[in-house]
């Protein structure tokens, strides 16, 4: 394993159907009119159709488009109508990609599909401490990281189909052994399949600032969230978020400082960007735009 390789940047690459009207019968009535003889009975009506199972049944009847990488709809069943935080893409797959999905998913890939996960037997090493990775993007800096620090485990979660391609390729190719992909919700993960206190800390980088005023209820970074996780981390971990997008940034600040679950680890303001974060593709972007980076590092109580 090298000790910190530098990944070579890869480029991100980047109508619904409608039921027809039914054809008018002759002989069929308006509101209020006699009903024909020849006229269904209510009692033989077909039963309403369920929405939500309508939507499972066609993604189910999808084809699948890696059989042996991740599934378009791993948490299944337990779908719930909550609040998004994501946009689910899949995108354009590389060869590259392709290849590093087919060959690895098996091995270094996590469905979250809702099981209880035991992140010593997903490591291979029960001492291992795990930081999870929320929205990893094409995995670059992901994989600077777990290469710069081989003795931490990274369970990365994304739905970008050629992300995860992309991180898993960057694992096979610079050796790593400490990180493992995730495919779906990440809150299906935080819900339902982590133990307490598992998790030696958390990082979001750059999350959808959602940035029209009615989708800010959308933001990841919320009270409930932090109720969420609070649990999952170990007394003195560290939770770790970065944006460009200042009013998220000031949100977060806002929300962490009020959460009685953390401090944070700069008093009551924002802190420098840390060494071990790798500046991306996507924050250079932002920085030529003139928008301001905030680092935000909390500390589990």
């Amino acid at each position: 394993m090298s000790s910190s390789p530098t990944p070579p940047s890869t480029p991100a690459t980047a109508a619904p159907e409608t039921a027809a009207a039914p054809a008018a019968t002759p002989g069929s009535t308006t509101p209020g009119s006699a009903t024909p003889e020849s006229a269904t009975p209510a009692s033989a009506a077909p039963d309403a159709v369920d929405p939500a199972a309508a939507a499972r049944a066609k993604r189910a009847a999808r084809p699948v488009k890696f059989p042996e990488g991740p599934a378009p709809d791993p948490a299944g069943s337990r779908e719930e109508h909550r609040i998004r935080t994501f946009h689910a893409r899949r995108g354009r797959v590389t060869d590259a990609q392709a290849s590093a999905l087919e060959r690895h998913w098996a091995e270094w890939g996590v469905e979250l599909d809702g099981s209880p996960l035991d992140l010593g037997e997903l490591f291979g090493d029960p001492d291992l401490p795990v930081v999870l990775e929320i929205g990893f993007g094409m995995g670059d800096a992901t994989a600077r990281m777990a290469a710069d620090d081989p003795a931490t485990g990274i369970l990365a979660v994304d739905v970008h189909t050629p992300g995860q391609g992309n991180l898993l390729n960057l694992a096979d190719q610079y050796g790593l052994t400490n990180v493992r992909v995730a495919n779906g919700d990440a809150i299906v993960l935080l819900r339902d399949m982590l133990p307490p206190a598992s998790l030696a800390g958390l990082r979001i980088y750059f999350p959808d600032p959602w940035p029209k005023a009615k989708h800010h209820k959308r933001r990841m970074i919320q009270p409930a969230f932090l109720t969420l996780v609070a649990p999952l981390l170990r007394p003195g971990a560290t939770l770790h978020c970065a944006t460009d997008w200042e009013p998220y940034a000031e949100q977060m600040l806002e929300v962490l400082s009020d959460s009685p679950d953390f401090v944070n680890q700069y008093g009551d303001g924002y802190a420098p960007r840390p060494e071990f974060r790798p500046m991306t593709k996507f924050e250079r972007q932002g920085l030529a735009k003139d928008h301001v980076v905030h680092d935000l590092l909390f500390t589990r109580r």
